[in-house]
């Protein structure tokens, strides 16, 4: 049998709490899977958020230091 380790890396009383709200989760996996970024509307798409909650938790993340926003217009 194997024994279960505490304190790794990812374990989940490792992760920072700020993700575990499953929205936070949701847009960090999203912009990890789009390396290059996404736009507002295509993580609203892609979490399935309402502009006000995206925008929450945006803020939530970028206080904390996890993304960049970059503000502007496609094209």
């Amino acid at each position: 049998m194997t024994e279960i380790t505490t304190g790794g890396r990812y374990a989940y009383e490792g992760l920072d709490r700020i993700f575990h709200e499953k929205a936070r989760l949701s847009i960090m996996a999203s912009l990890y899977a789009n390396r290059k970024g996404c736009s507002f509307v295509e993580l609203k798409r892609m979490c399935s958020l309402t502009d006000g909650n995206l925008s929450r938790h945006i803020s939530v993340l970028k206080d904390a230091g996890f993304i960049k926003v970059v503000k502007g217009y496609e094209n």
